[in-house]
């Protein structure tokens, strides 16, 4: 399905495998390596390109965006779009993720060119971007859960 790139390793989603012990990794965790280059399919069917990079929110250990390559070969001469990883659904089946949202309306989101990205450590852009796809900032549900649990609330002695 895809070949090795010695810089980002497996292309293509080939190694999107495992399911228990002793299977190896994945689907629920895998090297992050392993899904560039993984197709994506909109809502309506419709393939709308790749993933080109998985950008992590490393001070707080999440998951921040995919990056979609939308034409030409994994970012090289295309439009990239930030989707969040909540609005993906790897489907270990096929081989691919579908994102939550039609291919119309992902080609309107006007994205970005490789040599000019956005700031995404920007919480208005960022919340812009989630609201896009429809979904919560990972960023304030994490917020939410921690101040909504006893066990983390400031003591008031």
């Amino acid at each position: 399905m895809g070949s090795i790139n010695p810089q980002r390793g497996p292309q293509g989603g080939a190694n999107i495998v495992g399911g228990g012990i002793g299977d190896g990794p994945g689907p629920d965790v895998m090297a992050a390596a392993t899904l560039y280059g993984t197709k994506v399919m909109s809502s309506d069917g419709e393939h709308v390109g790749k993933i080109s990079d998985i950008m992590l929110d490393v001070r707080n250990g999440r998951i921040a965006y995919a990056v979609l390559s939308e034409g030409g070969f994994l970012g090289m001469g295309s439009n990239l779009h930030a989707i969040p990883w909540s609005a993906l659904t790897l489907d270990t089946d096929q081989k691919c993720f579908f994102v939550d949202i039609t291919a119309q309306r992902l080609k309107d989101d006007p994205g970005f060119d490789k040599d000019h990205w956005p700031a995404m450590a920007d919480a208005k852009w960022g919340e812009s971007t989630y609201s896009y796809y429809n979904r919560q900032p990972y960023w304030s549900a994490t917020q939410e859960v921690v101040e909504s649990d006893p066990a983390f609330r400031p003591s008031e002695h």
